[in-house]
């Protein structure tokens, strides 16, 4: 998805969790940064994931591994500048497990949560509105 700001800011989005708690989890126990071991939290479904972040460029990747210990799955975040003030940023998330039909549930909502995420990043970024797209996305 393209993002209208420059490629920094997009990154400090997901880097800094006072942003990222604006448009994605609610809470994070630290910043993305290499070798961190994190614990991210979605108060309104009660959910919660430890996040290992495995590497981090500043300005263009983050690297992490979430979910089952046994079987995390890797997920980067990319951040490419198109311009001085747009940026595309790209989530692939590999690692799948499981028998097709589970695989196939993973990934479905790995995309679909990451497309809200990041529709709600680029709300926040570029008109600094709170769409709340993640917690309204499965109303309890």
């Amino acid at each position: 998805m393209i993002i209208r700001r420059p490629a920094e800011e997009a990154f400090q989005a997901f880097a800094d969790p006072g942003v990222t708690s604006r448009f994605w989890y609610s809470g994070s126990s630290g910043p993305m940064v290499a070798g961190a071991r994190l614990r991210w939290e979605w108060e309104t479904y009660g959910a919660s994931v430890d996040v290992v972040v495995k590497e981090v460029r500043d300005g263009r990747l983050i690297r992490f591994e979430w979910g089952n210990y046994e079987q995390p799955t890797t997920v980067e975040l990319r951040f490419t500048p198109r311009s001085a003030y747009a940026t595309f940023v790209e989530v692939t998330e590999t690692g799948f497990q499981g028998s097709g039909d589970d695989a196939v549930r993973w990934v479905n909502d790995t995309v679909g949560g990451f497309t809200t995420a990041l529709c709600a990043m680029k709300a926040l970024l570029e008109h600094g509105i709170e769409l709340n797209a993640v917690p309204d996305h499965h109303p309890v």
